[in-house]
């Protein structure tokens, strides 16, 4: 199985949350294929229910998965560790101080890991203290350079930038988003994202020259009778996507 995603124009993957593996089907096929679909570890009891589970999400979207945490979930990722060791998935989330473990359990480069950090309310600077632990401690602010040199040391992937709530830090993400441009390093937006600023927030990242951008969106698109994510959505994301990039050439 491919263990990296596939991208619009080399660029930008979708990631969304996928309540069934029909949702999964559905939203892989309304984005083309560029997407990664979240299934969340915090939704299963144990390590075998959660393999044996995404096994079936794998296999309906060539790979296309993304072990999630829940909801950034800190506790959970341990688990998202172990159990991506054995799935191979084409993406993994984690908090800043899980990438590491997760990238030497993967044992191969291919498959995206980020590394949750969170706006500080100054521009250029950035909270690391999101794991278990750390996460109920004072925030660790630091430099967002400084950020991405020490999650290339731990062979992390990507900045997952979160809770951004939309462009409420705009300024702040924009500095993230230059700072992994200058630093070759990928961004994954997260938060707050919906149909209404996705063009936005996307058009900051690839004005800024990002190399590979996977914004997040959630919760804005999910329909709230079903459960699931609505794939018209998705092809909407898509079809903005494709304007964004085509734009940029």
């Amino acid at each position: 199985m491919k263990t990296s995603p596939n991208y619009f124009a080399d660029r930008v993957c979708l990631n969304v949350l996928a309540n069934s593996i029909e949702n999964a089907k559905a939203c892989y096929e309304a984005a083309e294929g560029n997407i990664v679909l979240g299934v969340l570890s915090k939704n299963y009891d144990s390590d075998e229910a959660a393999i044996a589970d995404m096994n079936n999400y794998q296999a309906a979207t060539n790979n296309a998965l993304s072990v999630g945490l829940g909801a950034g979930d800190p506790n959970q990722s341990e688990m998202v560790s172990r159990i991506s060791a054995v799935l191979q998935p084409q993406h993994v989330n984690q908090v800043f101080t899980g990438a590491g473990t997760s990238r030497a359990l993967l044992g191969q480069s291919e498959t995206i890991v980020n590394a949750l950090v969170s706006p500080t309310g100054k521009v250029g600077y950035v909270n690391i203290a999101t794991g278990p632990l750390s996460s109920q401690t004072l925030a660790a602010e630091v430099p967002v350079e400084t950020a991405i040199a020490l999650l290339k040391d731990m062979g992390a992937s990507s900045i997952k930038y979160f809770p951004m709530k939309g462009l409420a830090h705009k300024a702040e993400y924009q500095a993230v988003a230059e700072a992994c441009a200058a630093n070759d390093f990928y961004l994954e937006p997260t938060g707050g994202i919906d149909l209404e600023n996705f063009e936005e927030i996307l058009q900051i990242a690839v004005d800024a020259g990002v190399k590979k951008i996977i914004p997040h969106i959630y919760s804005s698109i999910i329909d709230g009778e079903t459960g699931n994510t609505r794939p018209e959505d998705v092809q909407t994301l898509a079809e903005m996507t494709k304007k964004v990039l085509a734009a940029a050439k």
